[in-house]
């Protein structure tokens, strides 16, 4: 089983060197590494090409925002698995796609998702907030629930049926896509109870207030354009997974 991993980057010379070497490092071989790049002009491109023999599949040009450069990652992909690891995330230990691939060997599961951890920007041994996602159930997402979009993995057959992420949609791209998939389409996930991947502090959805207030009104359109109708209280619970303290569920 071939498992595609998409970086995408943008001027993140310090970090893409961590993130391209978490996967590089994993025992389990048989992955297609796909970097997209949006043009950097800070000596990103110069870290990637020190890994480029290694690096099954790389393009770097202009797009319209990450999840722009997330969907040119889903079409170069020739995997049966898709997953996603941003320039800033990296993988904790080098047995995570060993175990996200032994999930996806039963034929029934369509996706798969685990638990996250943020970590400080500069020391990354160091955890801000750690977002405990749990199993799966649908009324969870009116609870305001979401699976970490950085853990998620589905089957390319997946996308190809179902389509990629709206980057019309802004930071919400990556919830309204799980909500069309497992929601809406009600494709099957699986849960693996720890931790996948390490996320430096940072993003644009909770950078600030006016964001979190953006994202939300975002949260509700991708609720609306999926024909679906949120509890009055879903979107005001959601932004509670952003809180420091709290640990989810």
């Amino acid at each position: 089983m071939k498992l595609s991993i998409i970086t995408v980057v943008l001027n993140n010379q310090t970090g893409i060197k961590d993130c391209i070497n978490a996967v590089l490092k994993q025992t389990y071989k048989d992955i297609e590494y796909i970097t997209v790049d949006g043009g950097s002009t800070d000596g990103t491109l110069q870290v990637i090409k020190e890994f480029r023999h290694r690096i099954s599949k790389c393009v770097s040009e202009p797009d319209r925002g990450i999840y722009d450069a997330m969907n040119k990652g889903i079409q170069m992909a020739s995997g049966d698995v898709i997953g996603i690891l941003n320039s800033d995330d990296f993988y904790p230990h080098q047995e995570v796609l060993a175990k996200v691939a032994e999930v996806f060997q039963q034929k029934s599961v369509d996706s798969c998702y685990g638990d996250l951890e943020y970590v400080d920007s500069v020391d990354t041994s160091r955890i801000m907030r750690s977002w405990r996602s749990g199993p799966y159930l649908k009324k969870r997402f009116y609870w305001g629930w979401m699976p970490p979009h950085p853990t998620f993995f589905a089957r390319k057959k997946v996308y190809e049926k179902y389509g990629s992420f709206n980057p019309e949609l802004g930071s919400a791209a990556d919830y309204e896509l799980m909500l069309r998939l497992l929601v809406r389409h009600k494709i099957t996930t699986a849960y693996i109870p720890e931790v996948l991947v390490k996320m430096r502090t940072g993003g644009m959805s909770n950078a600030s207030l006016n964001n979190r207030m953006r994202a939300n009104r975002m949260d509700r359109k991708a609720w609306e354009i999926n024909g679906l109708k949120p509890f009055p209280w879903t979107l005001w619970l959601k932004p509670l997974r952003k809180v420091p303290q709290f640990i989810f569920p």
